[in-house]
């Protein structure tokens, strides 16, 4: 039973990662909210600002994850295969919502356009008080940080720059998008509630998988 839950590389152990990851920060929610908004009431430059402060607070997400989450099932290796399964559990709880959800961006007043280093701040901000995040830090971390695949710095390391890259490519993309057409992305809610759906059945998918390796860790 032991054996099973190591059987998976390291490399693979990211790509899961990745997906999951991928998946969540895809789904429109607050972040992806305020970048908009804020695109849309600044331009390209309050956009990128917004971005770069959700990446700062996806770095601060990482260091959470590494001290509190992984030094935990660290020091007591016994809670590894609980949290999995509970962790999963709730992904799976997630991924249920969304693929029956119908999320969609609705129009946003733009308002006053505010500096770049405000809107970086207020980024960083709203990032770190989403609890949708740090609930995915606690459900997500003690699945992919194995003392199994060597010291856990390194791992943290590579997957909090897949964490803001991902936000990058993301928000970026929504920014720069954003600032060249304010009404292909609000007027359009097809788009965001089948970005939704499929999220919801590739979280479950992933998730279904984790729960059977933290099953097999007990």
């Amino acid at each position: 039973m032991e054996r099973a839950a190591t059987d998976m590389t390291y490399v693979e152990n990211l790509w899961l990662f990745f997906l999951l990851l991928t998946g969540i920060i895809a789904v429109p929610g607050m972040d992806m909210v305020f970048v908009l908004a804020n695109t849309l009431a600044g331009g390209r430059r309050a956009g990128l600002a917004a971005t770069f402060g959700m990446m700062a607070g996806g770095a601060c997400h990482t260091l959470f994850g590494a001290f509190a989450v992984a030094g935990l099932t660290r020091l007591i290796p016994a809670v590894s295969g609980p949290m999995l399964i509970i962790g999963s559990a709730y992904m799976i709880w997630i991924g249920v919502s969304l693929a029956r959800s119908s999320i969609v961006i609705g129009s946003v007043d733009s308002g006053a356009a505010r500096s770049s280093g405000r809107v970086f701040i207020q980024a960083v901000v709203t990032c770190l008080l989403n609890p949708k995040a740090w609930l995915f830090i606690l459900a997500v971390y003690p699945q992919f940080l194995k003392p199994a695949f060597g010291p856990l710095w390194p791992q943290t390391l590579a997957m909090g720059l897949m964490t803001v890259l991902v936000q990058l490519a993301v928000y970026g993309g929504l920014a720069l998008a954003a600032a060249r057409g304010r009404d292909a992305i609000v007027s359009k809610p097809t788009l965001t509630i089948w970005t939704g759906r499929v999220a919801g059945v590739v979280l479950v998918a992933i998730a279904a998988y984790m729960f059977l390796r933290g099953w097999n860790e007990l």
